[in-house]
This record gives C-alpha cells, sequence and structure tokens, in this order.
C-alpha cells in the first residue's frame, strides 16, 4: 500500500506544477487541506487517489490533443450528443455511435465532426446476432445509452421454467430496445455503463420494467448496480428536470452516488441566466392573441375541474418545468413572460435557449427547423448532469480498466 501512496504523491507533486492547488483539490473532490496532509505524508492517501490524479491529467493532455483518450466509449441511443459531452468532458473518446432519427443524426453529425466513424441507424441491424456485434462494434470501456422505456412480457416464461429451459436476458426481454443493450453488454463486456431514463420508469407497467432490468443487469449480466438514482437539473440549469441514472460496473467498486457535488439549489441558476436579449427575439416566438387565449381558457376550464393541466408561465427570477418533445406544438409548458408587469403575451424560448436551458453552450450548432430542435433538445439529457455523473464513475472506471489490462494477480501487487 505504501508503494502506491509514493506514487500517488509523486502523481499530486507533478499535478501541482501545472495545476493551481484549487483546482485540482476541486477536480478530486477534497479540500485542499486534505490535499495538503496527502503531500506532507501526515495520512495515507487512498489508492483510488493515484487513478484520479492521473485520470485528470490524462483527460487534460487529451483534451488538448497531447495523448490518447484514457477510455473509450459508445454513444447508443445517442440522440444529439448530450450524454456524449458529459464524458468527453473526462477525456473520453466516442468510438461508436447509433441514432435512428434523421434530423438528430443531422445534429449530432454537425457538432461532431472529427468523429472517424459513421452514425449507425436501427441498432437491431448490429446486434442481429453475436458475430455483428463483434465486427461493428469497437472494443469499448464505456456503454452510454438513454434507452426507450418500454414494458416487458413475461408470457412464456412459466412454460419454459417448467419444461426446464433457462430464459435469462433474452426470454425476460426479447423485443425491446433495452434487449438490444443486453447484448451488447453480455458480448462486449464494458468495464462500465450508465444508463439514463425518465423517472416514470421505476413505476412503468407497475414497477415490473423497472425490476426486470435491474434483475437482467445484476444477475443475467452479473453486473454491480447501485441502486440508481434520480437527479434533478434544476442543480445546474434553470429547469425541473428529473431524471434516473443507472450506473454499472463489471465487478463490485467502492462507487457512491453521495460523492456527487450538486450545487446549492438556493443559489443555482434561473431564468434570467439563458434568456436572449428581447432585442434578438423574433416576433415568431410571440404567442398569437388566439393561442393565448385557447390556452388560458383551457387552464381555467381544467383548473374549475380540479385539474392541474395548464401552462407554466416563467419570470426570470424562477425555474421552469421540464421542458418536452412536444414543446414546439404550443410551448405552454413553459412560456416566457413579457413586459414590466409581465402582463404581455408572453413567449416560447428560443432554439437557442432550450439549448442553454439543458446544459449545452453556444457553440453548440443548431441545423435543423425550430420545429425539430424542440423536439431535440426536449428528448436530450441536462449535460452538467452527466458530466458530474461522469466525474464520480470515472476513477472506477479506470481502476478496472488498468485491472483488466495488467491482469487481477499483477494489479493486486501494485495496490
Amino acid at each position: 500500500m505504501e508503494q502506491l501512496n509514493e506514487a500517488a504523491r509523486d502523481a499530486l507533486a507533478d499535478a501541482l506544477t501545472r495545476y493551481p492547488k484549487a483546482q485540482l483539490a476541486q477536480e478530486l473532490s477534497i479540500t485542499t487541506k486534505t490535499l495538503d496532509s496527502w503531500l506532507n505524508k501526515n495520512i495515507p492517501s487512498p489508492g483510488l487517489v493515484y487513478h484520479a490524479v492521473h485520470g485528470f491529467l490524462d483527460s487534460r493532455k487529451h483534451i488538448a490533443g497531447e495523448s490518447e483518450a484514457p477510455f473509450r466509449f459508445i454513444d447508443l441511443f445517442a440522440g444529439i450528443g448530450g450524454i456524449r459531452k458529459g464524458f468527453e468532458a473526462h477525456g473520453g473518446q466516442c468510438v461508436f455511435t447509433s441514432e435512428w432519427d434523421k434530423f438528430s443524426c443531422q445534429t449530432y453529425r454537425e457538432n461532431f465532426k472529427e468523429d472517424e466513424h459513421a452514425i449507425h441507424g436501427d441498432i437491431r441491424e448490429i446486434t442481429k446476432d453475436p458475430e455483428t456485434i463483434r465486427e461493428m462494434i469497437p472494443d469499448h470501456d464505456v456503454l452510454l445509452a438513454g434507452f426507450p422505456c418500454q414494458p416487458f412480457s413475461i408470457a412464456g416464461v412459466s412454460k419454459k421454467n417448467s419444461l426446464g429451459r433457462a430464459h435469462g436476458f433474452e426470454c425476460k426481454t426479447q423485443g425491446t430496445l433495452f434487449y438490444e443493450l443486453a447484448k451488447i453488454i453480455d458480448e462486449k463486456q464494458p468495464t462500465a455503463f450508465l444508463l439514463e431514463n425518465v423517472k416514470n420508469l421505476r413505476s412503468h407497467d407497475k414497477g415490473r420494467t423497472y425490476q426486470t432490468i435491474l434483475d437482467v443487469l445484476r444477475n443475467d449480466l452479473g453486473y454491480y448496480v447501485p441502486e440508481p438514482r434520480i437527479i434533478d437539473g434544476k442543480h445546474f440549469v434553470p429547469q425541473h428536470r428529473e431524471r434516473l441514472i443507472i450506473a454499472g460496473f463489471r465487478r463490485q467498486v467502492a462507487f457512491d452516488w453521495n460523492d456527487l457535488e450538486l450545487p446549492d439549489l438556493d443559489s443555482a441558476p434561473r431564468l434570467g441566466s439563458i434568456l436572449q436579449q428581447e432585442s434578438e427575439i423574433d416576433k415568431k416566438y410571440i404567442l398569437t392573441k388566439n393561442l393565448w387565449e385557447y390556452l388560458q381558457n383551457y387552464a381555467r376550464k381544467h383548473k374549475a375541474k380540479g385539474n392541474g393541466f395548464g401552462f407554466g408561465k416563467a419570470g426570470t427570477d424562477d425555474v421552469t418545468r421540464t421542458l418536452s418533445a412536444r414543446y414546439y406544438k404550443d410551448g405552454s409548458e413553459i412560456l416566457v413572460k413579457r413586459g414590466k408587469t409581465g402582463k404581455a403575451r408572453p413567449r416560447r424560448l428560443t432554439p437557442r435557449e432550450c439549448a442553454r436551458l439543458m446544459g449545452f453552450d453556444d457553440t453548440f450548432d443548431i441545423p435543423v427547423s425550430d420545429t425539430q430542435a424542440y423536439k431535440q433538445f426536449g428528448n436530450s439529457v441536462v449535460v452538467p448532469v452527466i458530466k458530474e455523473v461522469a466525474r464520480i464513475m470515472y476513477p472506477h472506471i479506470m481502476t478496472l480498466k488498468q485491472e483488466q489490462e495488467l491482469g487481477e494477480d499483477q494489479y493486486a501487487m501494485v495496490v
């Protein structure tokens, strides 16, 4: 253990010659006081520090084009690449992409022009048999997927059990797109995976879908899957957006969701921080008189019935409702107040404001129509949420990756 501690301290000292102490401490999720203690040998540094420090340095080298990526990942049900951006922020390299929607592919290609690989369409064409998976999907360390939510049928399981036949994940999930993910994980055995879905996945089909997914990942595929976590994007952006995150590793590791650093909600961004100047807003985004009257009447009608249906109007100091893929229809879930009193006809968010609301910076190109852009951002992820999840997964990914590369016996001698 002392050998590794010395190596960790050497790595820390090397890192401090390139980066300020405060930045390095923040990247390692420790205080500067703890960092000083490690350097002064007052306390032993944990084994993961070595990998975390090297990972930090390697990711910065990769971003600068000075070295190979510290880890490789594949991007499935990729949308416009929101999950990808979160893992690229830590130096990961995308080596395979699958997305079937042609307009999402257009946006994806525009923003990831450096890709040397094509965007594959229907993933089922790749996963039709094990040989095709081996030939088409490169080896990778991490599998990323924002997969669709579908119910699973258990018809036939009892019959197969009575005949003494094993059913496994094939019988449990066949015919769903999660089944395609399971086949890839089974064949390629990535070091880790991250799956993202809506919060309601837990209650979908009376909870059967969620329980089947965890059962397949843990028992059929043999991965260590801590209890999944629901994270609200409003810690990072001015939008209430809860999403379920499932993280898995090839074997049990000391991964802990409590290591997440979620900004305090009291100081979290508000809508005004992502709005464009009013002078920049095209009049087409202002609701027509007829549409505004319709939405108000609709809200009054449902309020009288005791329903909660209605539009969501937000000002500069507010946090919005969840942006959905249907936003292009009438924008009702997020309407921006206008005028000093806020009583003027409200407007929709612009596509650029939607991008900001999802955590995409202004370098992200939007090459599609407003309708398609609204659908794409409504279906995407809050990028800084994924970036933070990737941060706490990273040292465990690197530990397992190096363990595999060295072999368990040799790795045990090092640590």
